[in-house]
């Protein structure tokens, strides 16, 4: 743990005195080594001599998304007098995360049990695809391949669709960046009380599988997962979906349990249409003519789709078409006015630039300029904005 961490990096505190070498790229990498200064920590980012990390030139701009409040020195790990400054960088480190694949750290010279020879505190952490072992260790993927293999991709979207590929990296963010930085501050807690670092294997495949909790739930009570766009949280249900308003946008409702669903039908039933057309059912040959007021054993129904999900969408088709036609009627901004204060689970679907607008996001200060800010609070205090990603080696003078 270093005594001079150059505090003016980071926007909190708590991590002080952390020091983290990073050579991840790209990524999941970089996302969990930003987590880890926005608490505080020094982080010094490795990076090749000629061009660093990729991002720089993929994408310049998501290269500064996730590298803010970092130092640079570039270091060839090839060379063996950039091999001895690596190991004079160690000696002084808290961490060390690398995204290679398992091997490559060890053939340059730079293996754990290299590293951990000169600093036994040091927590090394890698974090690849499919983990340091089994058949795919040494596999390259990305993470639409880790979502596929690990199921969550066949439970993400509409029922008769196709999965649907997320505009959040699941893998990559949830799966394997949180998942890392967790493990390396658990690594770090047990080496200030035990004296010795550790090995932190950290799988974007494993981090996938482990997020699977209501998916897993639905296997051990029925013997196998729902069909995609079937299961109670994926679309089954139509007090847990998203509607079309009149004007194109959409409606999330959310009103899972049942004193949601009673105050969201409070709300609807006195401006329901007296006549409201809905979607043809299906094996039907006219449209479902549905009285969009007449909710009547509505609640009954989702309490029996509740107790047997596997037939669910049956049991409430007439309260999907019902809602379906009445949110129709209405813009979804004449929606969210009308439901802003029925404390029932509803909300706008929003874009990105709507989101960063809206009046909660704006009072949490998770805005900093063109970047997002630390998504955790402590003590109230006020979040800090980390420094602007560094050019490539711009502290080599300083650390090396």
């Amino acid at each position: 743990m270093t005594e001079d961490a150059d505090m003016s990096q980071s926007g909190n505190s708590l991590l002080a005195g952390v020091r983290v070498l990073d050579l991840t790229r790209l990524l999941p990498g970089p996302h969990a080594t930003q987590l880890l200064a926005q608490l505080g920590a020094e982080v010094i980012k490795i990076e090749e001599p000629n061009g660093g990390d990729y991002a720089r030139t993929l994408s310049p701009a998501l290269f500064e998304q996730v590298n803010r409040g970092k130092a640079s020195v570039t270091l060839d790990l090839r060379d063996p007098g950039d091999v001895a400054a690596f190991k004079r960088l160690v000696a002084d480190a808290d961490v060390v995360i690398e995204s290679f694949r398992p091997g490559v750290m060890e053939r340059l010279g730079c293996g754990y049990e290299t590293l951990r020879a000169l600093n036994p505190k040091l927590v090394y952490a890698a974090l690849t695809g499919y983990g340091q072992t089994g058949p795919l260790a040494q596999a390259a993927g990305h993470d639409l391949n880790y979502l596929s293999l690990s199921g969550v991709l066949d439970q993400v979207g509409n029922a008769g669709a196709a999965p649907a590929i997320s505009n959040v990296q699941i893998a990559d963010l949830a799966g394997g960046a949180l998942t890392c930085a967790v493990g390396v501050l658990s690594a770090v807690i047990g080496a200030r009380a035990s004296g010795q670092g550790s090995f932190v294997d950290a799988a974007m495949l494993d981090g996938s599988l482990a997020l699977q909790s209501v998916a897993m739930a639905t296997r051990q009570q029925f013997g196998q997962t729902q069909p995609r766009g079937a299961d109670t949280l994926t679309g089954a249900l139509p007090n847990y979906r998203v509607y079309k308003c009149r004007d194109g946008r959409y409606l999330a409702v959310g009103a899972l349990e049942p004193k949601f669903f009673a105050r969201l039908l409070e709300r609807l039933s006195p401006v329901g249409s007296p006549k409201s057309r809905s979607p043809k059912p299906p094996g039907s040959s006219k449209p479902k003519t549905a009285r969009a007021n007449k909710t009547s054993g509505w609640a009954d129904r989702i309490n029996a789709a509740l107790a047997d999900p596997r037939r669910a969408r049956y049991l409430t088709r007439p309260v999907h078409w019902g809602l379906a036609a009445l949110f129709r009627t209405r813009s979804r901004d004449s929606w969210v006015a009308l439901l802003a204060d029925a404390d029932a689970c509803t909300t706008p679907v929003l874009t990105l630039e709507e989101a960063l607008a809206h009046p909660q996001v704006q009072a949490r200060a998770m805005q900093q300029g063109e970047a997002l800010g630390c998504p955790l609070r402590f003590d109230d205090a006020p979040r800090e904005a980390l420094s602007p990603s560094p050019t490539l080696g711009a502290d080599n003078e300083r650390l090396l």
